[in-house]
C-alpha cells in the first residue's frame, strides 16, 4: 500500500478542521435556533398572557354584557309575556262571548217563535194533515191579529171614552130602557137576543150621545166614531193588500222540481233536534211531505179520457148552480117571512119565528159545502184545483145568502124610516101635550120633569142592524161548535168505540173518521170577517166578538183536527202563497164596505139615537169639525181637495199606474220564467 503524502495528510487535516467548523457552525446555529425557540416561546408565553388577559378581559365584559342582556330580557319577556298573556285572554274572553252570543241568538230566535202564537200547534198540524190544513190555521191566526187591531181602535177610541166620559145610564131616553121593556131586560132570553139591557149599552149603535165634546178631556165622540169606523175599512183595505203583495214576492221564484225526491230523502232530517217528540213531528213531516211530492208526480203523469171529463165537470156546474140557486130563494123566502112577522110584531111568536133567519142561513153554510164536495169528485181535478173551485162555490153560496140578507135588511131599514116619521109626528103631539098649559108669573114651582123610560123614542134602525149581525155572527159561532162536536167528535166516539162490535168496518166504510173540510172553514171565516166589516160601525162590539170566535176556534180546530180528524186521503201542496184566501178576503172586503158607504152617504140618521143624531147624514161630522175647530183657510183647501174635477183624474191616474205597474210586473215575470229555462236546458246539456 502506499502510504499517505503530506498532502494526503494536510488534505485530511484540512477536511477535519472544516469538519470541526462546520460541526462549530451547526453548534452555533443549535445555539440559535435553541436561542430563538426560547424567544419564540417567550414571544408565545406573552401572547398567551395576552391573549389570557385578554380573554379574562372579554369574559369580564361578556359576563358583563350578560348580565345587562339578562337584566334586559328579564325586563322584555316579562313584558311581553304580559302582552301576549293579555292577547290570549281577549282572544279567550271574545270566543266565550261570541259563543254566549250565538247561544243568546239561538234562544233569541226560540224566543220569538214562542211569542209568535200557536206556532207549536200549527207546526204540529203542519208535519201530520200537511201544509194545505195548516194554510187554514195560519190564516186564522192572521185573522185574529187584524180584529185584535180592529178591536183595539173600537174599544180604546170608541166604547171606553163613551163609559168613562159620557153621560151615565139612566141620564137620556137613548141611555134607558123603555118602561114597557123594564119587566124583561134582564131575562136570560132578551139578553141572549141582544135586546134589553144590552140594547141600552155601549154595544150598540144607539147609546151613543151626539153631545160634540164629553168629559174633562173634550173629547170628540161623534167625529171619534167615525174615524174610527172609516180607517178600521181602510186599515184592512191597506194590510190585506199588503199581504197580497208580500206573498206574491216570496212566490216568484217558482219551485224548483229537479231532483225532488232526492233533494228530500237527503235533506229533510234536523240534525239538531233533541227532543223525542219534536223528532217524531219530524218525521211525520217528511213522510207528509213525500205524500204531497208522490200526489204531485201522479197528477202531472194521469192520463184522462177528456170527453167524459168534460161531461161530469159541466153536469157538476149545473147542480152547483141549481144548489145555489135554491138556497137563495130560500133565504129570500125566509126573509120575505121575518118581514111579516115583524109588521105583525114578534112579541107574538116563538123562538123559531125570530131567529128563522139566522138559523136557515147558519144550516146553509153547514150543509151545502158538504154537498158540493159530493159535485166536485165528478170533476177529477187535481186537489189543489179542486180545492179552489170548492172555495168559489162556497163563495158565491155565502155571498148569495149574504147579499140576500142585506136587501132583506135594507127593506126593514126603509120600513124602520117610515116608522120614524110616525114616531116623529107623534112625539110632537106629546111634547104639545106635555107643556101646554098656563103657568102663574109668580109661581115657584120646579119644571115639569119626565122620566127618560117614558119618553116616547124612535125605531133607530141602526141599532136594529147590528143587533141583526151580532145574532148572526153568534149564531154562526154556535153552529160551528156544534158541528164540530157532533160531526168531529162524537162522530170519531162513535167510530172509535163501535167497531169492534159492528156490521162492517167503521173506520174504512161509513162513516169512517172525517176529515178537515178546508174550503168551508176558509170560506166561513172570510163571511164571518165580512160580517164583522159590515155591521161593526153599528154594533162596536162586533171586533171583541170576533176575536173571542177566532180564539177559542183555534184551540177547539186544533183539539178536534188532532183527535177527531184523519189525513185526506189525497194530500197536496199548499201553494207557497195565500193569495187565493186574500183575494176572496179582498173582494169581500171591497163587497161589505158597499153597504156600509151607502148607509152612511145616502140614508139619514136616527133622529133621537146614536153620534150622528140631529144631522141629515152622518158625514157631516166631518164638515162640523173643519168648521169648528179648524181656521176658515183650512176648509177651503179641504173642500177644493175633495171636489170632484180633482178627485176623478186622480183616480184615473191611479188606475193608469196600476195597469202600468202591473203590465212590467208581468214583463219580468215572463223574463224570469224564460231564464230559469235557460238555465235548465243548459244543466241538462251539461
Amino acid at each position: 500500500l502506499r502510504q499517505p503524502s503530506v498532502k494526503d495528510k494536510e488534505k485530511k487535516k484540512e477536511k477535519e478542521k472544516e469538519k470541526e467548523k462546520e460541526k462549530e457552525k451547526e453548534k452555533e446555529k443549535e445555539k440559535m435556533r435553541k436561542k430563538k425557540i426560547k424567544r419564540r416561546r417567550k414571544r408565545k408565553k406573552k401572547k398567551k398572557k395576552k391573549k389570557k388577559k385578554e380573554k379574562e378581559k372579554e369574559k369580564e365584559k361578556r359576563l358583563a354584557r350578560k348580565k345587562v342582556i339578562r337584566v334586559t330580557l328579564a325586563q322584555g319577556i316579562n313584558v311581553h309575556l304580559g302582552t301576549e298573556m293579555m292577547v290570549w285572554f281577549l282572544f279567550f274572553l271574545f270566543c266565550d262571548s261570541f259563543q254566549k252570543w250565538m247561544k243568546f241568538q239561538r234562544d233569541f230566535e226560540n224566543f220569538k217563535t214562542a211569542c209568535i202564537p200557536w206556532e207549536m200547534k200549527i207546526k204540529e198540524i203542519e208535519s201530520h194533515f200537511g201544509s194545505s190544513v195548516a194554510s187554514y190555521f195560519i190564516f186564522l191566526r192572521w185573522m185574529y191579529g187584524i180584529n185584535m187591531i180592529l178591536f183595539g181602535l173600537t174599544f180604546g177610541l170608541v166604547m171606553v171614552p163613551e163609559a168613562l166620559m159620557g153621560k151615565p145610564y139612566g141620564s137620556l131616553p137613548r141611555k134607558t130602557v123603555p118602561r114597557a121593556e123594564e119587566a124583561t131586560a134582564m131575562n136570560f132570553a132578551t139578553l141572549w137576543d141582544f135586546s134589553g139591557f144590552a140594547q141600552y149599552s155601549v154595544l150598540f149603535y144607539g147609546y151613543y150621545n151626539n153631545q160634540r165634546t164629553i168629559g174633562w178631556l173634550k173629547f170628540r165622540m161623534p167625529l171619534s166614531y167615525f174615524l174610527v169606523g172609516v180607517g178600521s175599512i181602510g186599515y184592512s183595505f191597506m194590510i190585506v193588500t199588503r199581504t197580497m203583495a208580500k206573498n206574491a214576492n216570496d212566490d216568484g221564484g217558482g219551485d224548483d222540481t229537479s231532483f225532488n225526491f232526492s233533494w228530500k230523502m237527503f235533506t229533510s232530517w234536523d240534525y239538531l233536534i233533541g227532543n223525542p217528540e219534536t223528532a217524531d213531528n219530524k218525521f211525520a213531516s217528511i213522510t207528509t211531505s213525500f205524500k204531497e211530492a208522490i200526489v204531485e208526480e201522479q197528477e202531472s203523469r194521469k192520463e184522462e179520457n177528456i170527453h167524459l171529463t168534460r161531461f161530469l165537470r159541466v153536469l157538476a156546474n149545473f147542480l152547483a148552480l141549481c144548489t145555489l140557486a135554491g138556497s137563495g130563494y130560500l133565504i129570500f123566502f125566509v126573509v120575505r117571512r121575518s118581514q111579516q112577522f115583524a109588521l105583525e110584531g114578534l112579541e107574538n111568536y116563538g123562538w123559531w119565528e125570530r131567529n128563522e133567519v139566522n138559523t136557515v142561513m147558519s144550516l146553509l153554510g153547514m150543509f151545502c159545502p158538504t154537498l158540493f164536495d159530493v159535485i166536485s169528485s165528478l170533476e177529477n181535478y187535481h186537489p189543489r184545483i179542486a180545492l179552489r173551485w170548492q172555495l168559489g162555490r162556497i163563495f158565491a153560496l155565502f155571498l148569495g145568502n149574504l147579499y140576500t140578507f142585506i136587501i132583506a135588511l135594507m127593506d126593514e131599514i126603509n120600513l124602520k124610516l117610515e116608522e120614524e116619521k110616525i114616531v116623529k109626528y107623534n112625539m110632537t103631539i106629546w111634547e104639545a101635550s106635555l107643556y101646554n098649559g098656563t103657568i102663574p108669573e109668580n109661581s115657584t114651582a120646579p119644571p115639569i120633569q119626565v122620566d127618560p123610560a117614558d119618553v116616547p123614542r124612535g125605531p133607530c134602525w141602526e141599532t136594529m142592524v147590528g143587533q141583526e149581525f151580532v145574532r148572526l155572527t153568534v149564531s154562526d159561532m154556535m153552529t160551528t161548535y156544534i158541528t164540530i162536536l157532533i160531526g168531529d167528535f162524537l162522530r170519531a166516539v162513535f167510530v172509535r168505540f163501535f167497531n169492534y162490535c159492528w156490521c162492517w168496518d167503521l173506520e174504512y166504510g161509513f162513516p169512517s173518521y172525517s176529515e178537515f173540510d178546508i174550503s168551508g172553514n176558509v170560506l166561513g171565516l172570510i163571511f164571518n170577517q165580512g160580517m164583522i166589516w159590515m155591521g161593526s160601525f153599528y154594533a162596536p162590539c162586533l171586533p171583541a166578538i170576533n176575536v173571542f170566535r177566532l180564539h177559542t176556534s183555534m184551540y177547539l180546530q186544533c183539539w178536534a183536527v188532532m183527535c177527531c180528524n184523519v189525513p185526506q186521503e189525497r194530500v197536496f201542496k199548499a201553494s207557497r202563497s195565500n193569495n187565493f184566501y186574500m183575494a176572496m178576503l179582498l173582494f169581500i172586503l171591497f163587497l161589505s164596505t158597499l153597504p156600509a158607504v151607502y148607509t152612511i152617504v145616502s140614508i139619514p140618521p136616527s133622529f133621537d139615537c146614536g153620534p150622528f143624531s140631529g144631522k141629515t147624514r152622518m158625514f157631516e161630522v166631518i164638515s162640523e169639525t173643519l168648521e169648528h175647530d179648524f181656521p176658515s183657510w183650512f176648509g177651503k183647501v179641504f173642500g177644493y181637495a175633495s171636489n170632484p174635477g180633482l178627485i176623478l183624474p186622480f183616480i184615473l191616474l191611479m188606475v193608469l199606474s196600476i195597469y202600468y205597474l202591473n203590465a212590467t210586473s208581468k214583463s219580468y215575470k215572463e223574463a224570469n220564467l224564460e231564464l230559469k229555462k235557460k238555465l235548465q236546458s243548459v244543466r241538462i246539456e251539461n
